[in-house]
């Protein structure tokens, strides 16, 4: 026995055509059957039934998407909080949340959160290049005022220093910026809204 949705439906839209006609036929009144001579069903009802499976198909799709953009959401919402709990961890979480936005960057394609889980993916990314590049600076700076140390030049220690402030100025920039970025797209995705 065939147990499909549709095949189910069927049967039902039968059993209430049925239970219509009898209780219209013992009241009395002229019975109208959808059914024809040979106990096939009328054009309207076959379209009738379509019309009912079209549209319990159309809600379940809205169901399911509506569940995936939620938990897609909360997601977001999770690694958001992530970032910015990164911060009191001096930076270990960090690499949580980015491996959690590649895990679910391809379940979010085609609708308005892929930006956000964009957005983050970027966010990261430029931060890291951007602190890596203050490091250098430093590093390269306090190379230069050990140098001038040995070398007794007040000059290249002046110079030293300098591009050391430098550097640390790009890592507090980076700071702020990867901070800014993090509560924008918070504040957007509480919004639901995308991020440009």
């Amino acid at each position: 026995m065939n147990h499909s949705p549709n095949h189910n439906s069927d049967d039902r839209l039968q059993k209430q055509t049925k239970t219509a006609d009898n209780s219209h036929h013992e009241s009395g009144g002229a019975s109208f059957n959808n059914e024809g001579f040979n106990g096939e069903r009328s054009d309207y009802s076959v379209s009738q039934q379509r019309q009912d499976n079209t549209m319990s198909d159309s809600m379940n799709n809205d169901n399911m998407y509506n569940d995936k953009r939620r938990s897609l959401t909360t997601y977001n919402h999770i690694t958001y909080f992530l970032y910015v709990i990164s911060y009191f961890t001096a930076g270990l979480l960090w690499i949580v949340p980015i491996v959690m936005n590649y895990a679910k960057r391809h379940d979010a394609d085609g609708t308005w959160l892929a930006t956000h889980f964009d957005w983050q993916i970027k966010t990261f990314w430029y931060s890291i290049v951007l602190f890596v590049i203050g490091i250098m600076i430093i590093t390269f700076a306090l190379g230069g005022f050990g140098v001038s140390m040995l070398a007794d030049s007040g000059h290249i220690a002046i110079g030293s220093l300098l591009l050391a402030a430098f550097g640390f100025l790009i890592m507090i920039f980076t700071f702020v910026w990867h901070l800014y970025r993090i509560v924008r797209g918070w504040i957007a995705l509480t919004d639901g809204r995308p991020v440009p």
